[in-house]
């Protein structure tokens, strides 16, 4: 039987031959002798009792890479769950935020897409709980053959509800493969989390000003930035600082008791994010900043820092996590690099600061407070 191949919305030309990929190797040896990883994205002690205890208020935990605890709706649900030490030869960068054993009993998974940095078959089997998989379309036979009963596969658009929760399974601009066999034979995408009923947005949304601000710069343009502050200085502001509280719970943006949230996967920039916006009141966008270079090789997969940011306004959502940087060296961008993108970007659209919620590993963001309704 002839094996089903998926698509973009667009026609888009990867980069991911073996020629090209060759190409990139032979350039990476030489450019990562240039590269400072000697930043790492700070771990903060998680609180692990609040985690374990909460059903009450929505809350986003950063794991690390593309792995988030997300709290909805009475439920646990986690991304892409990776707790993996090493992706192929390199080491993780940091360690995860919070140790498996210490997770809370998952009530649903959420994966993206097949690549090795999103889906870790081992961490899938040691996270307890039910553990409904949400998996995009392709690619429940794979993970039934590795013994999981509990998986529901989606297509673009498609939605399932758990608890009092609904999982839409969104559009990425991306592809797939786990062998040289089976190139596209899952589909890849994103997922938007509602809490409530499927209408249902509370009043109490945090209205947070839109940036009417100049359209993203070309690539090569996003390139010829000029910080003000030192690298350093960068790496000090987005660690955890003076408010951050007790036990790995920060003071941050209240968003409201109903949240909904967006989590992109992995994507190369596409038109697809407006239509995502224009389906979805989206409160929390956790966007991937990392991977990205070189963009002759990456562009088409991944966004840049700039891009992310035009991708956060064309959906219209509220508040920024970065996320898919920082864990594993994946591509040429540092940490750090990324960070200071983004920074000197959000800058130049003249975004509010507080739009961009960099999250320490660990740290728990609480995105309701008990007064609220």
């Amino acid at each position: 039987m002839r094996i089903r191949r998926f698509a973009n919305q667009n026609q888009v030309v990867q980069q991911n031959s073996y020629k090209q990929f060759k190409r990139w190797r032979q350039e990476r040896v030489r450019k990562l002798k240039t590269k400072d990883y000697s930043y790492q994205v700070p771990n903060v002690e998680p609180d692990v009792r609040f985690l374990r205890d909460n059903t009450e208020l929505p809350s986003i935990t950063w794991i690390g890479h593309s792995t988030f605890l997300i709290q909805i709706a009475g439920l646990n649900i986690i991304t892409d769950p990776v707790w993996a030490g090493q992706m192929a030869f390199q080491k993780r960068l940091a360690p995860p935020g919070i140790p498996i054993e210490e997770v809370p009993p998952i009530d649903a998974v959420l994966i993206s897409h097949s690549h090795y940095d999103h889906l870790n078959i081992s961490s899938l089997r040691r996270l307890s709980g039910p553990k409904q998989m949400l998996v995009p379309a392709g690619l429940s036979t794979k993970l039934r053959l590795k013994g999981f009963s509990r998986v529901k596969e989606l297509h673009w658009w498609e939605s399932a509800r758990i608890g009092g929760a609904t999982f839409t399974f969104v559009p990425s601009q991306h592809w797939t493969r786990r062998n040289p066999w089976d190139t596209n034979s899952s589909h890849w995408g994103g997922w938007v989390i509602e809490a409530g009923g499927e209408s249902a947005k509370p009043a109490k949304t945090s209205e947070l000003a839109r940036s009417n601000e100049p359209a993203m710069p070309h690539r090569s343009e996003a390139r010829d930035y000029e910080m003000e502050s030192g690298m350093r200085e960068i790496a000090a502001a987005y660690a955890p600082s003076e408010d951050f509280g007790k036990n790995g719970c920060s003071v941050r943006p209240l968003v409201c008791a109903e949240p909904t949230v967006y989590f992109a996967g992995d994507s190369g920039y596409f038109a697809g994010f407006k239509e995502i916006g224009k389906r979805f009141d989206i409160d929390v966008a956790l966007m991937p900043i990392g991977a990205y270079e070189p963009e002759w090789f990456m562009g088409p997969q991944h966004v840049t820092p700039e891009e992310a940011l035009q991708a956060f306004e064309d959906t219209g959502a509220k508040l920024f996590v970065p996320m898919h940087y920082g864990a594993f060296k994946l591509a040429d961008d540092t940490p750090l690099e990324a960070l200071e993108r983004l920074e000197a970007e959000r800058c130049r659209r003249r975004l509010e600061e507080e739009r961009i919620v960099v999250l320490p590993h660990g740290e728990t963001w609480k995105l309701a407070g008990e007064e609220q309704d």
